[in-house]
């Protein structure tokens, strides 16, 4: 490999890393000004508050010690999320491939699982001062519970990151795996070449029933109504995120945005065929997904309640089974 195949290499990366995060910070704002509002008949935030001003602000903000057992892996796990994203969408440029088992779905979905273990992580290591007065039973002297363990909101955050994990993530994984059934490799670069060559996985009857699942895992991955029952919004705090200040309350928005457009061009490598590359007019692709995907968040959100377990087992397990037709036919 010469120095100028070297340096326009590296050119690439960073520059889509940069561009990624440029395009991911008005994502949200996108999401919350130009389509929930419009369709709720109200003003909205500015377009820049969720993903460029709310950082900002956050990180000017005073440090505090959060109340946790264990207060400096708390305090990191926004970040370790943020770094997990950067290398999905790493792994998803085409100047990696060449990695090999780093640049393949099992790669993709190793780093996923992380992503969503840090929410469990972030609930059990989470004691807010807004949870103090709410734990049963009472532990004032007499009481009839005296060593009963006490509970905490974010345990509740904590459980539902859990089940998120253990069911909700089923349709965006077996979504993931599609490609693998039609071109029989888990390599991105081999899904992208068989793609070139055949045409995009998203005009088969395999990938547009795939395009309805990853879009479900999608939404569930991004805890986005109706599936956002991470957060406590019946408890009036947010959950895992109660006790995050400063530049690390900063990083959960950040990381939000450039989730929204790594999972955009993950759909882009996948069911289209065009991988994430700042020097290739598919870059257009990838950024119109990364937008067209919050649009139609947008619209199911503004209409959606949250589901309870009565709505979401059924919605998880029927979109399961629609990936697992899509991977059957995939196979033929």
């Amino acid at each position: 490999m010469s120095n100028i195949t070297i340096i326009y290499s590296i050119l690439a990366v960073i520059g889509t890393l940069v561009l990624a995060l440029i395009v991911g910070t008005f994502l949200p704002g996108i999401e919350r000004k130009y389509i929930q509002a419009r369709i709720q008949q109200r003003i909205g935030p500015p377009v820049t508050s969720p993903g460029i001003m709310a950082p900002i602000k956050f990180f000017f903000k005073e440090n505090i010690s959060p109340n946790s057992p264990v207060p400096t892996l708390y305090k990191s796990l926004p970040i370790v999320s943020f770094i997990v994203v950067i290398l999905i969408l790493l792994a998803l440029t085409p100047q990696m491939y060449f990695f090999g088992a780093l640049a393949s779905i099992i790669a993709i979905v190793g780093f996923l699982k992380v992503e969503e273990v840090a929410y469990v992580l972030m609930g059990s290591l989470s004691k807010s001062v807004m949870s103090l007065g709410l734990p049963f039973p009472d532990i004032v002297k007499g009481a009839t519970h005296p060593n009963v363990q006490r509970s905490y909101l974010e345990d509740l955050s904590s459980n539902r990151a859990f089940r998120m994990i253990a069911f909700g993530s089923f349709p965006l994984y077996l979504s993931i795996f599609i490609p693998v059934a039609i071109t029989g490799s888990i390599f991105l670069g081999d899904i992208v070449a068989y793609q070139q060559i055949h045409g995009p996985f998203l005009f088969t009857v395999a990938g547009v029933i795939g395009t309805i699942v990853f879009f479900i895992g999608y939404m569930i991955l991004l805890n986005e109504y109706p599936f956002n029952i991470l957060k406590a919004k019946a408890d009036v705090i947010e959950g895992p995120y109660m006790e995050y200040a400063s530049k690390y309350r900063s990083f959960v928005y950040i990381t939000r945005g450039f989730l929204m457009f790594t999972l955009g061009a993950l759909f882009s490598v996948l069911f289209i065929g065009l991988p994430p590359n700042i020097f290739s007019w598919g870059i257009l692709v990838n950024i119109l997904v990364a937008v067209i995907f919050p649009v139609i968040m947008g619209i199911m959100s503004a209409f959606s309640p949250v589901f309870t377990y009565r709505q979401f087992y059924p919605v998880v397990i029927a979109s399961s089974l629609l990936g697992v037709l899509a991977i059957a036919i995939g196979l033929l």
